[in-house]
């Protein structure tokens, strides 16, 4: 019997001693209870084991069982839609088999559905020859998503059995493939994935094409590539869930990995109870249908939290590997490198900066590094873009997690409390934040959406850090002593920060608004500056120019023009010339 024998306990840390060979990373069953745990160091006979489930009433003595395969994901059809622990384990189905709300110690259930049946449709024929990523078939997984069958093997082979069209089990066996060794291999509708192991791709592409979330300030001036990274960093109450919750809901990902990690248990419920109510925008379908849902909350084993991000990327991949664009949002890495602290500390680990452990840069490097958007081994194009949140306390960004996340991300979200508190979301900070993925971009939005889009964009971002320096000095000296040129300056400021970067997620027309009417909106503005600062340098008084009423009408545009009436913008903005053109003549009439 392949088993050691617990000699220590301290919290979701046990060390068992015992001749059993146990190998890193490997899945064991710890105790009378049977409780799944994860090896994390060897020494000898003894065996450091980090456990997934509460260990409180655990006896020195019990055995640890070996299970020879490291911590793997289940990955087939019935994924979507599910909603998780930290290690796959579906919640509702605990409830039914429990008939409780509550956890139990030891449970084990499947984290797809072994017994249900979905219509296969073969997409190969008896003799093709086959390699590790081709389909095998497809199910209707749900009404959105299609669930393309993959060859699991290394080895290529040629079909020589394959099911026709009809229900099966995840269990049966859909095709046989002899390989080229000559063994003859059954391959069913399900397969398993070590969370920790990257899955393979062929090539990684160029992040070149935006993921589009229908936030002005996030698409139009701090943009994220399909497949890229990005991090939202915020003190309590900024915005961060709220943020992602639309993200989630309005970006243009087929599909989405919502990781609740060690969040609150009245947030993640609240994401538990809400999601499901939700419509999905593309489809006016529920948005459970394109979701997966992993729920590990500040109250569930520490452990578990630990491998709650592992188990969302290897979801992900598993889906971009069929062809799909998958996004991540991970709330939030704070209370996941908080799991690491904890558990380097029980290890009696030397601590590094506020006590993380010193690999806490390569952990976070793993994990944002398993972003990207690929060529799969069947010619498919899929990618995972991953934004994770961080908790910083007191809204330090210069905390460990933050500054070490800002290492290996591309975005930077900034959020802002004194923004958040004079209810200005989203509250992410212009000054502050930044994208590295803009360059890279600027090509697909002046081809696509227009050819001034990136110098329009520039000039909003000129004019916003001009406006910094302005209201600091206006601090000092008073707004009064500026010129017109500077008041001009604060004015289309305002219009840009309220009209613009301001956004109502409970209006219908504002909450999700598309990349053209984004431009039109930022086209506009720039028009207006340029406008009234000619009529300013030919003498006109900065009050004069107000008087039209400009910038007061542009701050309800957003709400007055919907997002399919977006040629409107063209008649506002002929309107504008015209009212401009009229205060010019009327006053170089009045100067005669």
């Amino acid at each position: 019997m392949n088993t050691k024998v617990i000699s220590k306990i301290n919290g979701p840390v046990v060390i068992a001693e015992g001749d059993a060979d146990f190998a890193m990373h490997d899945m064991v069953k710890v105790g009378k209870q049977k409780l799944m745990g994860e090896v994390i160091k060897l020494d000898k006979k003894s065996a450091t084991i980090q456990v997934y489930e509460d260990t409180s009433g655990m006896k020195i003595g019990e055995e640890v069982y070996g299970e020879n395969e490291p911590l793997s994901l289940i990955l087939g059809p019935g994924i979507i839609g599910n909603i998780y622990d930290g290690v796959q384990r579906p919640l509702n189905r605990i409830e039914e088999v429990l008939k409780t709300g509550y956890i139990g110690k030891g449970v084990e259930v499947s984290g797809i559905d072994l017994e249900k049946k979905w219509n296969f449709i073969p997409k190969v024929n008896i003799g093709d020859s086959i390699e590790y990523g081709s389909i095998l078939g497809c199910v209707q997984e749900t009404q959105a998503i299609e669930n393309r069958i993959l060859y699991p093997k290394k080895l290529n082979g040629k079909i020589i059995f394959v099911a026709e069209q009809g229900e099966y089990k995840v269990t049966d066996t859909i095709a046989k493939v002899q390989m080229e060794n000559g063994k003859i291999v059954e391959i069913n509708m399900y397969q398993k994935w070590p969370v920790r192991t990257p899955r393979p791709y062929k090539t990684r592409l160029r992040a070149n094409i935006p993921l589009l979330t229908g936030q002005r300030v996030i698409d139009s001036l701090f943009p994220i590539a399909k497949g890229g990274t990005a991090t939202i960093p915020g003190g309590f109450g900024t915005g961060k869930t709220v943020t992602q919750h639309q993200l989630a809901k309005w970006c243009d990902a087929d599909i989405i990995v919502y990781i609740g990690c060690g969040e609150r248990g009245n947030e993640m419920t609240q994401v538990l109870e809400d999601f499901p109510k939700l419509t999905d925008p593309r489809s006016g379908r529920p948005l459970m249908e394109r979701t997966v849902l992993i729920a590990n909350t500040s109250n569930m084993p520490v452990a578990a939290r630990e491998a709650s991000i592992y188990t969302g990327i290897t979801i992900a991949e598993y889906y971009r590997d069929m062809g799909y664009n998958v996004a991540i949002m991970a709330d939030s890495t704070s209370r996941w490198a908080e799991a690491l602290r904890e558990i380097s500390g029980r290890l009696e680990e030397m601590p590094a900066e506020e006590g993380f452990p010193s690999y806490l840069p390569s952990r976070l490097s793993e994990f944002y590094g398993r972003a990207g958007r690929v060529e799969t081994f069947n010619g498919d194009i899929g990618s995972v873009s991953i934004i994770g949140a961080v908790s910083p306390q007191g809204s330090d960004f210069s905390e460990p997690v933050t500054q070490n996340t800002r290492r290996f991300v591309h975005v930077f979200w900034g959020l802002d409390r004194d923004l958040a508190y004079s209810r200005h979301y989203p509250s992410i900070n212009w000054i502050i934040s930044y994208s590295e993925y803009s360059n890279e971009l600027a090509e697909w939005f002046d081809e696509n959406i227009n050819e001034d889009f990136s110098n329009v964009k520039n000039q909003i971002t000129k004019l916003l850090n001009e406006e910094d320096e302005l209201q600091k000095i206006a601090k000092v000296v008073g707004k009064d002593v500026l010129s017109d040129l500077k008041k001009l300056v604060l004015e289309i400021c305002k219009c840009i920060r309220v009209g613009f970067l301001q956004q109502n997620s409970f209006n219908e027309i504002d909450t999700s608004v598309p990349l053209e009417k984004q431009f039109k909106m930022m086209d506009l503005i720039v028009f207006m500056y340029n406008e009234s600062l000619e009529l300013i340098e030919k003498g006109i008084p900065l009050s004069e120019i107000k008087k039209l009423g400009f910038f007061e009408r542009y701050l309800k545009l957003k709400y007055e023009i919907n997002n399919k009436e977006i040629q409107k913008f063209d008649s506002v903005k002929h309107e504008f010339e015209n009212e401009f053109k009229k205060l010019e003549n009327e006053y170089e009439g009045h100067i005669e």
